[in-house]
């Protein structure tokens, strides 16, 4: 068999070159999530890392505000969010007739009630001042918690979603103070108890493993979710979105790094 010469042979490894030259590089999906700064960016970090072995980048964009995330992802600044429950994100549609659809479940932060004045819940004093959030689903879930531990009655069938107008027994007399929830830890010292989300707790460096009373953890109706656009519901990199929040890595992350104050809802 004649043996092919050097000049040859380099003619050959050029024009192999040439075309790898033409072959477009695998270039990852990428998508835009709306994230609450803090502590749920750090979990988004995890399911950021799970999500790149899987072909998503996703590019994480943070928040300080509630209300803010549903209105960027409803204009089309996000492609998705991940900071909200079932009946805040029922609330906002109600309110401003977003567009949007849970796709699938992250986490659960059980609210909790705090005091810098007393150790046990018992200690609420007579015309005590509580603090709750001032939107409607988290001032209805406080306000659920406060009954469900008979400091106050709520009328029947009120729902997830109850306000201060269905409080049909205050035999405390307490005080119910609504606050701006990104803003109720910084009342704290001049309460004798708020309750306050799980995600602002941590960020005002609050334990909420040391509250005076906090949801239940195992069926709790208050899970996190991601959220899209109605339109973009069927689209199949959302799969991989919530496949890498519902990931073994983000669950040992929640596990190890919060142990119990953040579990996973899925």
């Amino acid at each position: 068999m004649p043996q092919l010469s050097s000049k040859i042979l380099g003619l050959v490894a050029g024009t192999a070159l040439a075309l790898a030259s033409f072959v477009p590089a695998y270039a990852a999906e990428k998508l835009k999530l709306g994230v609450m700064g803090g502590e749920e960016e750090e979990i988004a970090e995890v399911a950021k890392q799970v999500a790149a072995r899987n072909g998503l980048d996703l590019q994480l964009v943070t928040f300080s505000d509630y209300t803010i995330p549903n209105e960027a992802l409803e204009h089309g600044d996000l492609d998705a969010n991940a900071f909200q429950h079932k009946p805040y994100l029922d609330a906002q549609i109600q309110a401003h007739g977003y567009h949007i659809v849970p796709i699938g479940y992250t986490i659960v932060e059980p609210i909790g009630l705090y005091s810098s004045r007393h150790k046990s819940f018992d200690d609420i004093p007579q015309g005590a001042q509580i603090g709750i959030p001032n939107d409607p689903s988290n001032g209805g879930r406080a306000l659920i918690l406060l009954a469900e531990h008979g400091l106050i009655k709520l009328k029947d069938g009120t729902g997830l979603t109850p306000s201060v107008l269905d409080i049909s027994e205050n035999p405390k007399k307490v005080q119910i103070r609504e606050v701006d929830a990104a803003q109720i830890s910084r009342y704290l010292p001049d309460l004798d108890g708020a309750v306050i989300n799980t995600t602002y707790a941590l960020g005002a460096g609050l334990d909420p493993t040391k509250t005076l009373i906090a949801e239940k953890r195992v069926g709790n109706p208050y899970g996190n979710l991601i959220a899209v656009r109605e339109s973009d519901r069927d689209k199949p990199v959302f799969k991989t979105l919530v496949a890498a929040y519902q990931s073994r890595e983000v669950a040992d992350f929640l596990k190890t790094r919060f142990k119990g104050a953040i579990l996973p809802a899925w």
